[in-house]
Formats: C-alpha cells, structure tokens, sequence
C-alpha cells in the first residue's frame, strides 16, 4: 500500500470509533512540531493560511492557494491531511464539486464544505441550496473510488444565523445526501452538542474555540463526539504571543516577553521528528 492510500485508510478509519482531536496547522514547520507532540491527522485552516497570506479572515484566499497549501503540509509530514475549503470557493453546487475533485486529485483525505455565503454576515444558503451543494461535494468524493471523508458544515449556528433545532435540521439532511461527517460549530452549550450528536447516524465533528476551550476531550468523547478539530486557535494564539511581544518591545521597549520562547534545540528536535516517515 502506498503512503497515500496508508493515509486515506488510516484517516477513515478514524472516524468509525472513539474521539480523535485534529489540530489545525498553518505552515510546514506548525505541522511538523503538531505531528512531533503525536497528532494522528491535521486541518488545515483557512483563517491560519490567510494570516499567513498577510490577508483578514474569511474568503480573501483563492482555491488554487488553500489547494497549494494544503500540498505543502502533505509533504511535510507523514500523516493524512483534510481541507478547511470554507464554502467550496463557490455558490454553484459544481463549484463545490470541482473543489472536491481537485482535493482529491492532490492527495487530501477529506476536507469540509461550509453551507456560508462569502459575503458580507456570511449568510448561510437556503435549505435546499446546501443540501444540493453538499450532494454535488458527495458525488465528486465518490468518484474518487477511494476513501474521502466528506465534512458538511452547518456554519450558521456559529454566525448566529440560525438556532439548534436548525442547524439539525442541516446536518440530518447532509448526512441523508452522503456526508460522510457533519459539524455544527459552537452550539449554545454542551447540552445543544449533545441534541445535535444524537440527531444524527453519522459521526460529529465539534469545535475546541472560544467558550468550548474549557471542555476536554473526554467530555466531548462522552456525549459521542468523533472528532474534535481547533479551527484558527492555535494561529490565533501563536499571533497572540506575537502582537504582546512586539508592542512589549516596540511601544515600552521591554524585551522580556521573550525569554518565555521555546528554544532553538527543543523546535530542532521536533521539526525533525514530525517529518519522519519511518517513525
């Protein structure tokens, strides 16, 4: 078996019992330190890379460049790979398609499709324009002829777009078209988690961010959780130490912030390990 189909088994094979946590990387050397601390899979994250592309958050980053990236972290390290696409990188449900075809094609095990607008609000899709959306995403990973683990997102419950019992309603109809994974990200409370994993057959995703950084692994395992990804907070916490860094230094001239850094030989060491194929 090559190293790809490895990845793409071992990467469903994740998804069919227990709870997993999936970090988010937004560069090779992030991924490889993630792989090092003992990740079995990683995320990219569309927020991280357009960080790093010097751009705001949400669509200002194109297909061609997630897709670029997210080659560049299969490369890095051994382990399978999935997308943060946002919304496909467009509103045509064979837009959704191409971009799942492509993923495929460059050697990613799965990736997500987001039922959000790239515009202004991030507006979720009517109903039936996400559940067509996602079918069309099914269909392209099924072509495939290998496995994919297809992630349909029903994003408006963490924009405040819609409530729980509509965000269900989403997420039974992904999985009834093929979602191979569905994601309510940050419901109200562990109790709406809960409703929305019992809702549905196909196993759950949950987001580890803001009010739900408090809450460990195995609760989530608990309540039936199978994944358990972090988004953009990593990046974000990475840019935390950066922005308190740098106006420590540049607006007080206090360069104390700086002793709490990892040293060179300990990031050496894991840069290394994280890109080791034989370990």
């Amino acid at each position: 078996m090559t190293l790809l189909a490895e990845r793409h088994a071992a990467f469903a094979a994740l998804h069919r019992s227990g709870c997993f946590a999936i970090p988010n990387p937004w560069d090779a050397g992030s991924a490889r330190i993630m792989a090092a601390c003992g990740a079995r899979a990683l995320a990219t994250t569309s927020a991280g890379l357009a960080f790093t592309l010097g751009r705001p958050d949400m669509g200002r980053v194109t297909r061609e460049e997630a897709l670029a990236h997210a080659e560049d972290l299969l490369r890095a390290t051994p382990l399978p790979v999935t997308g943060d696409f946002e919304n496909g990188f467009g509103d045509a449900p064979d837009d959704v398609a191409l971009t799942v075809r492509m993923a495929g094609e460059i050697g990613l095990s799965g990736c997500s499709i987001e039922d959000t607008q790239m515009t202004a609000g991030n507006p979720p899709y009517r109903f039936d324009a996400a559940v067509e959306r996602i079918a069309a995403a099914v269909d392209a990973a099924r072509a495939l002829g290998r496995p994919f683990v297809l992630c349909a997102r029903a994003d408006g419950i963490m924009n405040g777009h819609y409530d729980t019992d509509e965000a269900i309603r989403r997420i039974r109809a992904f999985e009834a078209a093929g979602a191979d994974l569905v994601y309510a990200p940050l419901p109200p409370d562990m109790a709406a988690l809960e409703r929305i994993v019992r809702s549905v057959g196909a196993p759950v995703n949950a987001l580890a961010a803001g009010p739900h950084t408090g809450i460990g692994l195995a609760e989530f395992a608990a309540i039936g959780v199978r994944r358990v990804s972090v988004g953009s907070a990593i990046a974000r916490l990475t840019h935390a130490a950066i922005l308190a860094a740098s106006r420590s230094m540049l607006e007080a001239g206090d360069f104390s912030a700086l002793a709490a850094g990892a040293s060179g030989d300990e990031i050496d060491r894991l840069l290394e390990q994280g890109a080791d194929r034989d370990r």
